[in-house]
């Protein structure tokens, strides 16, 4: 393939995510440790695409395809454009289940893309590539945990979208509860008000501030800093069930919250307490529990 291009076929894994975490709508993301795997070479010509495991059977298999409308835009700004592509994927993530699918595509496309140009990384680093998938997705909360990994907060600023790191505590986990159906993230924001009470803004406000703390240093505080003011309850109707089971769990002492934009349920346990939530997973769901990613999309050897 020359120089331009790395002959090999390149592998690289990209976590799950979730979004929101209660109070920190559209700002606050977490890396889970549930990992999609994108494997990509270049072909003299053509398009191949293989899709295995969660969504197979509903993605499509040209160019149409999230992960490789993203690795198009990352050869865009990288100014190399294959002669051919040939992409596998091996899904894990659950699609339509607000655990970051579709940002983990297209993380994952333009790290793989990067990863098959010879020079890529110094042409297009960490940051520039975040801003590229921020760009494509639309807002940043869920592409900034796949990109760098473990607790991110995110925004939008005079038309540049940025991202900051801030530590987790050790021994903070997750336990997700998925349920057997999904929700498109566009009805999940449909249902949201135009505007919402000064006093339950200003208490959203408070509660991301200290989940911020509670995450680093305080997880004791943690189910109160859970306490969303802003969008779970206005998308009750869309996921009843999802809505009920944070409640069930909130009212036990665990701080439960609809995972991005629902229908998954996550609930943040500190040491050993993952174990005992499996037993709350409701008839027909499934659950895991799951460290947080410290890593982002990484290539693999």
């Amino acid at each position: 393939m020359g120089k331009t291009f790395v002959a090999a076929p390149v592998t690289i894994t990209v976590p799950a995510t979730s979004a929101n975490l209660g109070p920190g709508f559209d700002s606050l993301g977490l890396a889970l440790d549930l990992r999609d795997t994108l494997v990509g070479e270049v072909l003299p010509a053509g398009l191949e695409v293989e899709v295995s495991g969660a969504g197979s059977e509903a993605v499509p298999r040209d160019e149409s395809h999230l992960v490789v409308r993203s690795m198009r835009a990352a050869f865009e700004v990288l100014g190399e454009q294959p002669p051919g592509l040939r992409l596998s994927c091996r899904n894990v993530i659950p699609h339509a289940r607000g655990l970051g699918s579709s940002s983990a595509a297209i993380v994952g496309g333009i790290v793989l893309a990067r990863a098959l140009v010879a020079d890529g990384v110094a042409r297009l680093d960490d940051d520039a590539a975040f801003r590229l998938a921020a760009e494509i997705e639309g807002h940043p909360d869920n592409v900034a945990p796949a990109m760098y990994g473990g607790f991110t907060i995110s925004g939008h600023e005079a038309d540049a979208f940025y991202s900051v790191p801030s530590p987790v505590a050790a021994g903070i986990g997750a336990v997700v509860f998925v349920p057997p159906t999904g929700v498109e993230t566009k009805v999940a924001r449909g249902l949201l008000p135009a505007t919402v009470p000064h006093a339950d803004a200003a208490a959203d406000a408070g509660r991301t501030a200290l989940l911020v703390a509670a995450l680093a240093c305080r997880p004791d505080q943690l189910l109160r800093a859970t306490r969303d003011y802003l969008h779970q309850d206005y998308r009750r109707p869309a996921m009843p069930e999802s809505l009920a089971l944070v409640d069930a769990l909130r009212a036990d002492g665990v701080p439960a919250v609809v995972s991005g934009a629902g229908p998954t349920v996550l609930a943040l346990v500190d040491g050993g307490d993952a174990r005992a939530l499996l037993a709350r997973t409701p008839q027909g769901w499934t659950c895991h529990a799951l460290d947080i990613d410290p890593t982002g999309a990484r290539v693999e050897e």
